[in-house]
């Protein structure tokens, strides 16, 4: 595979980067604005105004990007609906329950405090469909004409959007349990969930003790949440809790730490929603979407329950398209974003936490015991900055290396090497039943990478 940017601006996940450097700048976000207010205005048909839910997360950026924001949809002709912080599958919830034209996220997900993004919902709650960026793309070539007065958009805020939300969350936990004796610990991430994810258990029942939900603008993400679940795993031994639930800065990653401080990631995660959805119904209705980085454990078990499997590019917005194309509902990465179409058109943490709780109460099981069928395998993922564009299928040594690794796996094991969709950033991933291999074959092909790209 090459690295190669197929859009100018939009990545995998929509536009990320270093806030204050291209594209993360007011200049740029007030054009973007008003880009995608100009495209969504040839889209609205009849009298009708396009109206547009714009939310963030806590970065101290977000006052500065969520303002240019509004000026540019404003000036195109759009009216603003604004939340304050918000998770980001919360925003692709009220835009598509409040019948608006798209929603936007300013949020950089588990990245730290000094980087931003921007991502976009379509009205019915799904990520943008590639056509629509590239005509926004497009858009932004042109000069900015602000529109006339008359015509100019205004801007409001929605009070009640987080008590919807949490209404919203408790709605796809099963009606006939709850939380009651469950002491939880919610690690938030000081993050966009900060404000509504301990309500939520907490109004289903559980006891809750609430970290990582004290934002400062600057410590989203640090040592705490989805990506560094050590903060969690020492509070739920301290507090003696049952399970603790890490979710992420914009809210769409979920881990889990049982009372022992084991911490379960995505695959385990999606295995436990899987399998008991297999034993509620007797059968399983379509498969289960995975990943090019989903563990061949995950795959196993899933094989043992004869549930089908099926792997897409990294990203999310793969897994959903393929779960779409298929018509499965479950879907997911090991990094912890879980799809469930039944309950919500993006991945939730809030929303997948409240399926597994569902699964374990339902069952009446420990966490341990519902994803004990999950042997992951050992799995090294090296990150090799390349500085560059650089084609490693091309490269000879890296190709004999490689070959090298999978014959000495002798098929229990796999390697992946893949070009990032955003930097110039090779990922190669060694995956096998021996720890030592693995690490040894994973250096081993990512120094092969380091040589061919100098």
């Amino acid at each position: 595979m090459v690295f190669k940017m197929t859009r100018k601006y939009f990545g995998t996940d929509g536009i990320r980067g270093k806030v204050g450097d291209a594209p993360i700048t007011p200049e740029f976000v007030l054009r973007l604005g008003f880009a995608a207010g100009r495209v969504l205005t040839r889209t609205v048909k009849g009298a009708e105004r396009p109206a547009v839910l714009i939310g963030k997360d806590t970065r101290i950026s977000g006052y500065m990007l969520e303002s240019a924001l509004e000026a540019g949809l404003a000036a195109a002709g759009v009216d603003v609906l604004l939340v304050g912080p918000m998770p980001t599958p919360a925003v692709a919830y009220l835009t598509r329950a409040l019948r608006l034209s798209a929603g936007i996220v300013i949020s950089a997900s588990h990245n730290p405090y000094d980087d931003n993004g921007i991502k976009f919902f379509s009205g019915a709650g799904a990520k943008l469909p590639d056509k629509v960026e590239a005509a926004i793309e497009s858009e932004m070539e042109r000069p900015l004409q602000c529109s006339k007065s008359m015509q100019l958009g205004k801007a409001r805020r929605i009070d009640d959007a987080v008590g919807r939300y949490i209404e919203f969350c408790k709605s796809t936990f099963p009606a006939h349990l709850d939380l009651r004796g469950l002491r939880l610990v919610v690690d938030s991430a000081h993050g966009a969930t900060y404000h509504i994810a301990s309500h939520v258990f907490h109004e289903l029942g559980a006891d809750v003790i609430a970290i990582g939900n004290q934002p400062d603008g600057y410590n989203i993400n640090a040592a705490c949440g989805a990506t560094y679940p050590q903060t969690l795993q020492g509070a739920v031994k301290k507090h003696r809790a049952a399970l603790g639930i890490a979710l992420d800065g914009d809210g769409d990653r979920l881990l889990m730490v049982d009372a022992g401080g084991v911490v379960y990631d995505g695959d385990q995660l999606l295995f436990v929603i899987a399998s008991h959805r297999q034993r509620r119904r007797g059968r399983f209705k379509g498969g289960v979407v995975g990943t090019q980085m989903t563990n061949l454990g995950m795959e196993h078990a899933l094989a043992h329950l004869k549930i089908p499997f099926a792997r897409a590019k990294v990203g999310d917005r793969y897994v959903l398209e393929m779960m779409q194309a298929r018509g499965w509902e479950l879907g997911g990465e090991n990094s912890g974003h879980i799809i469930c179409l039944d309950q919500h058109t993006t991945g939730d943490g809030i929303v997948s936490a409240l399926q597994v709780l569902g699964a374990l109460r339902g069952d009446k099981i420990s966490l341990p015991k519902a994803a004990a069928a999950v042997k992951l395998y050992p799995q090294i993922l090296i990150n090799v900055d390349t500085g560059r564009r650089f084609d490693f299928n091309s490269d000879r040594n890296v190709k004999q290396v490689v070959t090298e690794a999978v014959a000495a796996l002798d098929g229990s094991g796999r390697v992946l090497l893949r070009a990032s969709g955003t930097e110039p950033v090779i990922r190669v991933m060694v995956e096998g039943k021996s720890r030592s291999a693995v690490k040894r074959w994973a250096n081993a092909i990512a120094s092969s990478v380091r040589r061919a790209a100098a």
